[in-house]
Formats: structure tokens, sequence, C-alpha cells
């Protein structure tokens, strides 16, 4: 049980390295504070392959936490 929870791990991580990595930088800076950079695409970020690949990242995060959190849970 641990060794299949513990191989859901590494591949939740990995996934999670891969869509930080294939996200670009924000290069808006100070500009994004004041809203300067909201625009249509802005507004409609899920829709676009930046805000999946944040959507992606967000629920592998969960999954390795939750996963991390049911490991030491679990008797040895």
């Amino acid at each position: 049980m641990i060794t299949a929870l513990t191989i859901l791990m590494v591949i939740a991580a990995i996934i999670m390295i891969v869509t930080v990595l294939m996200q670009d930088s924000d290069s808006d800076g100070m500009g994004a504070l004041s809203g300067g950079s909201e625009t249509f695409f802005g507004k409609n970020k899920n829709n676009t392959l930046e805000g999946k690949l944040a959507l992606y990242t967000k629920i592998s995060a969960i999954v390795f936490v939750a996963l991390a959190i049911l490991i030491m849970v679990l008797p040895k």
C-alpha cells in the first residue's frame, strides 16, 4: 500500500514540476498591482494554456500534499 502511494506521489511531483516549468514568467512586475495588465485575455485566463497549466499545478500540488499526509498517517 505504501509503495503504491509513494509511486503516485512521485508521479504527482513530476507533473507539478513539469507544469511549473512550462508556465511563462510574470513579467508585468509592479504594473500588475494597479490592474494595468487587465485585458480581455487576462479576464478569460482559464480558457488559455496558461490558465490550464496553473489549474493542473494546483491540482497536482493538492494531490502531492494529500498523499504525503496519507503516507505519514498510515501505519507502517
